[in-house]
């Protein structure tokens, strides 16, 4: 029976166990009687509910019932007598039944209980309340008898709940506790028990050691069913709990809960534990099965290069979008390798052993994974740099090969100079850019074949596809090498050209410096070479003179004509015009007056000093002379039509003059001779005659 079974009775206060003791250490069980009818059925329910609390042993010493009539009627107080008779006539020792002073007087004699005695099986006496201590002490007795024990039936009332309800919580928990526990000893093991405690049960556990402790606490302190004594200068007394069995059933309970709750704590454990390791193992189970199936297949159908440098950023782009598919699982990884070590670190052997197996079986899946992906990014950053060489490389040949095409209109020999040196840088721009291409594609084919292999539960690696990738490196290397070849034939007949270009404009400009120097020459003969002397030994010195001046005149000219050969040659090479032409050195094409000067003088003293000179010389001489006159008058015209005479026009005045006196002596010698030859003729005469006369003379004599 539970004290809540039965709370509205026992609130009534009908009996109570005041925690006091007779002098045989009975307990002394009070039935407060009052002027309402008492309910028999409420009564004896209250004393079984008391008589229940008690333990044999206390029982054995029996029961002191004080059944306080003062305030009742005769009849109830004998009919409750007569119920002890029936609910407890063994544990019932004595019964003190408190009389009203005045009353009950008349009716004694009619009704003795100690008669009854026998019939009873205890004793029962009327007594008045201030001679109660006649049998029971007075600090067994409570104030309303005039005792000093102190008791509060409503505190009693509620110790005894908690007592209760702490009693069958921690009795219930224990139960589910010791089942659990045997469970666990008699199952394999503690995977997915059915009846292991949840949360809310830990709980409740952890509240009822609050509450146990609590209540012993209140029961060691002498605060549950009594008191110290009643107050201060009042002797102490053997406490109630220890028949009440209280406090050492609140010990008991409180240490088989703690027991129990320590195995149930160590299952729980070795159960977390279990079921960590399970999670671990399936956690484990579903990264290797993720990176080994679904994240190698993406590396797998993810090997090509590109064509290009878009294609290749583009993969790149795809390549970190698989990376961040794989950085998810290597998170769980780390978080996973970190369980592990925390759980290897308290393992026991077998764990232990179990957690290493996980352990490896996952780094070697992820490293081997992480492996894969940093060779696919190698691979991806070798094919950008090559795809990026191959763009520079192709965009250098490109204008490489425009300039080639493009038309060649050079205004002077540095400009040509300039473009063929831009022209050789381009060329060594495209040499370097190919031999970088030849590294950055060699680099890309080694690190697609130092990429790590699949293991063997993988799938294989598409067939053809790193074979496609350096076929398509080679293709582009041998392409590249060969627009290089066609550019560098180009560059050659460019250069060769430009080349021509520079000997062409290197002709004519010296061949323009032979013609200003020719100008020099013709300058300094008209302004310094004016005389042509008085006679021929003068003529002849001017003349050798002159002729050296000729001689470095015509050198000059004869290396002009042929730079202007070269320029008529290297144009026709060129199919272009030049800006030189043959009228550039007419100026070299002038009469010599000095000759003329030499012979006409030469020829005036040849007829001057000789005796014998026929007339052919004079007339000659003549000739030459006025020859020589008509060219002191005519000037020299120059290509561009201009005209430009020797000296000033007294020097040609002077010149002219001297020339006339010469044919003035060579008329006088004319004469002369011709005054000679007439006399000669007269002699000729004469002696023809005197010869014809002899020989007339002789053949008339013979």
């Amino acid at each position: 029976m539970e004290a809540t079974n039965i709370l509205p009775i026992l609130k009534k206060k009908l009996a109570f166990l005041s925690g006091g003791k007779d002098r045989r250490s009975g307990l002394i069980l009070t039935i407060p009687l009052s002027s309402d009818q008492t309910s028999m059925e409420e009564l004896s329910a209250t004393l079984d509910y008391l008589l229940s609390i008690p333990s044999e042993k206390c029982k054995a010493r029996g029961f002191t019932v004080i059944v306080d009539g003062r305030k009742s009627q005769w009849n109830i107080v004998k009919t409750v007598v007569l119920m002890l008779q029936n609910v407890i006539p063994a544990e019932v020792s004595l019964v003190c039944v408190v009389k009203p002073d005045e009353f009950w007087d008349k009716k004694v004699t009619h009704f003795c209980f100690w008669k009854e005695k026998d019939r009873l099986g205890f004793e029962v006496i009327l007594v008045s309340a201030n001679k109660l201590t006649r049998y029971i002490e007075p600090c067994q007795l409570t104030d309303d008898f005039g005792g000093s024990l102190d008791y509060d039936h409503s505190d009693w009332l509620s110790k005894r709940l908690v007592f209760e309800k702490f009693t069958k919580e921690s009795t219930s928990l224990l139960d589910e506790l010791s089942v659990i526990n045997e469970s666990d000893k008699s199952s394999s093991g503690v995977k997915h028990h059915p009846t292991l405690l949840s949360l809310s049960l830990s709980l409740s556990l952890s509240l009822s050691l609050s509450a146990g402790h609590e209540l012993l606490s209140e029961l060691q302190q002498r605060r549950f069913n009594g008191s110290e004594g009643g107050g201060e200068g009042k002797g102490a007394w053997c406490p109630m709990e220890e028949e009440l069995l209280a406090q050492p059933q609140v010990m008991k309970l409180l240490d088989s809960l703690r027991e129990q709750y320590t195995k149930y704590q160590e299952l729980c454990r070795q159960r977390n534990k279990r079921t960590q390791l399970d999670e671990i193992h399936a956690k484990v189970m579903q990264v290797v099965t993720w990176l080994q199936g679904p994240g190698s297949e993406l590396l797998k159908t993810h090997q090509e290069i590109g064509d290009s440098m878009r294609a290749a950023q583009a993969l790149q782009q795809k390549h970190e979008e698989i990376e961040s598919q794989h950085s998810e699982w290597f998170a769980v990884y780390v978080e996973l390798n970190q369980q592990i070590a925390a759980l290897l670190s308290a393992g026991e052997e077998e764990e232990v052993l179990e957690l290493k197996a996980l352990q490896q079986q996952l780094s070697d899946v992820c490293y081997r994974q992480a492996a894969q992906l940093e060779g696919r990014q190698n691979v991806l950053q070798a094919a950008q740099g090559f795809h990026t060489t191959t763009q520079e490389l192709s965009q250098q040949l490109d204008g490489l090969l425009g300039m080639l095409c493009a038309d060649v209109a050079p205004a002077d020999g540095a400009s040509i100079q300039q473009n063929l040196k831009l022209l050789e840088e381009k060329l060594q721009a495209v040499e370097a850019g190919l031999s970088s291409l030849r590294q950055k594609g060699t680099l890309l084919m080694e690190q697609m074949c130092s990429q790590p292999a699949w293991t063997l539960e993988e799938a294989e690696s598409p067939a053809g596809e790193q074979p496609d990738n350096a076929q398509h490196i080679q293709g582009v290397m041998e392409e590249m090498q060969l627009r290089k070849q066609r550019c560098e034939d180009m560059v050659d007949v460019r250069r060769l050209k430009m080349l021509q270009m520079v000997q062409l404009f290197k002709c004519e400009e010296d061949a323009l410096q032979s013609v200003e120097w020719l100008g020099e020459l013709m300058d300094a003969l008209l302004k310094t070479h004016v005389r042509l002397g008085d006679d021929s030994q003068e003529n002849r010195t001017m003349l050798d003179k002159h002729r050296k001046f000729v001689d470095v005149a015509q050198s000059t000219y004869d290396y002009g004509r042929q730079l202007l050969q070269a320029t008529v040659v290297l144009c026709q090479s060129l199919r272009c015009t030049t800006r030189s032409s043959g009228d550039t050195l007419p100026r070299l094409n002038r009469q010599q007056r000095l000759e003329l000067a030499l012979s006409f003088h030469a020829a005036a003293e040849r007829v001057l000093q000789q005796e014998c000179v026929d007339a052919e010389s004079l007339d000659e001489v003549d000739s030459s002379g006025k020859t020589l006159l008509d060219r002191l008058t005519m000037p020299i015209i120059f290509p561009d039509g201009s005209e430009q005479y020797f000296g000033t026009p007294g020097d040609t005045a002077a010149a002219a003059e001297s020339v006339r006196e010469r044919l003035l002596l060579v008329e006088e010698r004319r004469l002369q001779l011709q005054e000679a030859r007439l006399h000669n003729d007269d002699d000729e005469e004469e002696e023809e005659e005197e010869e014809e006369e002899g020989y007339i003379t002789d053949r008339r004599h013979g």
